[in-house]
């Protein structure tokens, strides 16, 4: 039985498997691992050590132990030790690292699987980890690149340097991010008529010498990508078909195999269902608090993992959640706020006592798919997008930085499911939209159109011939033809 066992190890295709070390980043990843593990790959899933810690610390001791097939490896950050283990490194640093720190332990690890029983047979590699396309060169191993973001954030980073030859971006003069100029209709792409420069990823069009240096490295590791075999995007043919048309005159083969959610669901045997990628803890009474509401009757409210807002804006908040007179389930991590904590006024906890539910984390696919939830304010980042649309969950957006404001404009503009609010935000407004979301003309709108979108969705990742699974099996067919 042992060496029948190791024979068949031997024979799977060997994944490794490298995410960006950012919680939205790592949850795509780690859901496209546990397909091809489904698929009868062997994987190896790399996380920096800090991330390890912090997993094992959200998930419990036993939670990366893993399988013979799907085990976790670490490499270092290159980073000084944090001084806060339970927030998201710092953005900046962290990608200055990628290149300066994470090359020499990724190639010592792949050497050390390459002398093992279960060689690797190809790497995939978050798109912003574009030193990756140099170690799969020089160990001549495949490499597929995973974008974890829109498809209408890759087309902006794409045109960037176009729209900096004609001089409408960056603007150095500060007084044109309240002047009115970041109104101007841009011509990115055919089907995205009517983007503003405000619309941009932020890094584009804020002058600081962070949005410049953002800039340039994700224009660095859009031009990397472009060296893969090919691209794999979390999103369903029927939401982006027209930009994907495009991307393929540009990119290498793009295959769009999402949502990724709803393919695990379909796909994902029970070996591996339950590895978890959460870096805080999940709280259980989120759900089951949820069981209490009447079905579309509470708001969720989530800024995820990198937003940071003003103790002013987080009392804007709350009062515009109270005023609206709604039930909601609100996660507030603590390093929400800047330089203070996360505090709520006693008064707002007194008078929304019996409608709000407050937790500092949750399992929120399961919440956006609960019976309960009519609608969620977002700050729109694509994991939540996309989880939101095939939950038919309509939103409203909340920006805050990178690719968020471009997904915003796409849930607003292009499929219609959600509503903007304004980024100096004020009570009054926050309550108007809430109401108008839950319960108004506009709101039942987006709603349905939220629905069709997720009826579409689950086609495409239910159906043997959704469209999703179709891409799928291209890609699974790839890395079988790249195999020695």
């Amino acid at each position: 039985m042992e060496k029948a066992s190791m024979g068949s190890l031997q024979k799977k295709p060997h994944a490794l498997c490298l995410p960006a070390p950012a919680q939205g980043h790592i949850n795509p990843m780690l859901k496209v691992a546990k397909i091809l593990h489904s698929k009868g790959f062997h994987i190896t899933f790399v996380n920096t050590e800090f991330n390890h810690q912090r997993l094992l610390k959200s998930q419990g001791s036993d939670a990366l132990h893993g399988l013979p097939t799907f085990c976790f490896e670490t490499i270092p950050d290159g980073l000084p030790p944090s001084q806060n283990p339970d927030a998201t490194q710092d953005v900046e640093s962290l990608c200055k690292s990628f290149d300066k720190n994470f090359m020499g332990p990724f190639k010592s690890l792949l050497t050390k699987l390459n002398a093992s029983s279960s060689p690797v047979t190809c790497i995939v590699a978050d798109a912003v980890m574009g030193f990756t396309h140099d170690v799969a060169s020089e160990f001549d191993i495949p490499e597929i690149v995973l974008w974890t973001s829109g498809v209408g954030c890759l087309i902006c980073i794409h045109e960037y340097p176009s729209l900096l030859e004609r001089g409408l971006m960056p603007r150095k003069d500060s007084s044109t991010l309240v002047n009115g100029y970041l109104d101007t209709v841009i011509d990115c792409a055919p089907t995205m008529s009517g983007l503003r420069l405000k619309d941009m990823p932020s890094y584009f069009r804020n002058a600081s010498s962070f949005d410049e240096y953002m800039g340039e490295f994700l224009c660095l590791q859009v031009e990397r990508a472009k060296r893969a075999s090919s691209i794999i995007i979390n999103t369903f043919h029927e939401l982006d078909h027209d930009l994907l048309e495009m991307l393929c005159s540009i990119f290498p083969p793009c295959y769009e195999i999402g949502p990724l959610n709803l393919l695990e669901k379909t796909i994902v045997d029970e070996s591996v269902a339950s590895l978890s990628s959460s870096l805080w803890k999940e709280e259980d009474k989120c759900l089951k608090w949820l069981e209490s509401k009447q079905p579309s009757s509470v708001i969720y409210v989530n800024f995820g993992s990198l937003t940071v807002m003003t103790y002013e804006h987080l009392v804007e908040f709350c009062w515009g959640l109270a005023k609206s007179n709604y039930s909601f389930l609100w996660i507030i991590r603590p390093d929400l706020v800047k330089g203070d904590s996360s505090v709520l006024p006693a008064e707002f906890l007194e008078e929304t006592n019996s409608r709000g539910m407050l937790a500092s984390w949750c399992q929120q696919e399961q919440v956006l798919n609960h019976p309960s939830i009519g609608g969620f304010l977002t700050h729109s980042g694509w994991n939540s997008t996309i989880e939101s649309i095939s939950g038919g969950v309509p939103m409203i957006c909340w920006p805050y930085l990178g690719d968020q404001q471009t997904n915003c404009w796409s849930c607003c503009n292009k499929w219609e499911v959600a509503m903007e609010i304004d980024n100096d935000v004020k009570r009054e407004e926050v309550a108007k939209l809430v109401i108008e979301l839950m319960n108004g003309e506009r709101g039942n709108e987006l709603r349905k159109n939220a629905i069709d979108l997720k009826n579409k969705a689950e086609k495409a990742c239910a159906s043997p011939f959704g469209s999703s699974i179709v891409n799928l099996d291209k890609v699974i067919q790839l890395l079988h033809a790249s195999t020695k």
